[in-house]
């Protein structure tokens, strides 16, 4: 099936969460007609080599990124919100800038992250926890069989099919940001601000009204409200902030006009993307932009 989209820039392989290896996206896409392709996986730029590998000479073209996590602690959030940063090709063939940004993103996620997460969860879930709810205490093996990158999906996946809690309500106890057990992953914005100031990255904020995504799903769950976003803002700006993901499943087309709006107030460019994951939610060509859209886009990366 064609989809009407010219460029998806958000999607995610089996390199972070994803279902699809590089290469099956990359077929994907092709067959959709997409011709420009944001490989984005969570803190990581493992599958991007394997994707350009497989769309080399082919009708999609690999716009590379990464879905950076970034941890906030404020007195009117605590959480985790994410920054796509895209990367000038020429950024990947200098081999000193990817093994600090691989550094850096390492530290947001990995093994310490998943043991304090466990930690938390059975210090209140656990069978001898402050509300037990699991009837024994997660192992690290719990969640092995996963992926390389442990996510919160993966730990909804493991709670619902080896601890066999079937209550999406009562794995968002656990999960959730309001748990008492919740700790933000991602690393914090004043230390990838330093990367985005050496230019040939382009910063743009990741679906930053889904949280105010008016039906039932899982945004709201993980996910601040369009008003938070707003608050925090002034900081991404300071950063290097260069755009909105404005095209978003998880955005009505009123939260798309708002966003236009702030994309307008404070001129930045607007990207689009389906956070394709899989075939379920949000398959490839969900959301998505426009050719005009897209040499906007690559205009301004191609700024650096």
């Amino acid at each position: 099936m064609q989809h009407r989209y010219f460029a998806d820039l958000h999607n995610h392989t089996r390199c972070s969460d994803g279902d699809f290896s590089p290469e099956e996206l990359v077929t994907q896409a092709g067959t959709a007609g997409i011709r420009k392709l944001g490989i984005t996986d969570h803190d990581t730029l493992a599958g991007l080599a394997p994707a350009r590998a497989a769309a080399a000479g082919g009708p999609v073209d690999i716009v590379p990124g990464v879905e950076v996590s970034l941890r906030f602690q404020r007195p009117f959030f605590t959480g985790t919100l994410h920054l796509l940063c895209y990367l000038h090709p020429r950024r990947l063939d200098d081999a000193a800038f990817v093994d600090e940004f691989t550094a850096l993103l390492a530290q947001g996620r990995g093994r310490g992250l998943v043991a304090a997460r466990m930690a938390e969860i059975n210090a209140w879930f656990g069978p001898r926890g402050k509300t037990p709810m699991l009837d024994r205490e997660m192992t690290q093996a719990d969640l092995a069989g996963y992926g390389s990158q442990i996510s919160r999906r993966h730990f909804a996946l493991a709670l619902e099919e080896i601890f066999k809690i079937a209550d999406k309500v009562d794995r968002n106890r656990i999960l959730a940001n309001d748990s008492p057990a919740y700790v933000p992953s991602g690393i914090p914005l004043e230390d990838l601000a330093v990367f985005l100031k050496q230019g040939g990255i382009l910063p743009v904020l990741a679906h930053p009204a889904a949280g105010s995504f008016p039906g039932e799903g899982h945004y709201k769950e993980v996910l601040p409200p369009l008003e938070v976003v707003e608050k925090l803002l002034p900081e991404f700006l300071a950063a290097g902030l260069k755009g909105l993901e404005v095209h978003y499943p998880g955005h009505t087309p009123e939260l798309e006009d708002r966003l236009m709006a702030l994309a307008r107030a404070e001129d930045l460019i607007i990207t689009g993307g389906s956070d394709c994951h899989g075939d379920a939610a949000r398959p490839l060509g969900a959301a998505g932009m426009s050719e005009v859209e897209f040499e906007a886009f690559a205009n301004a990366l191609e700024a650096w």
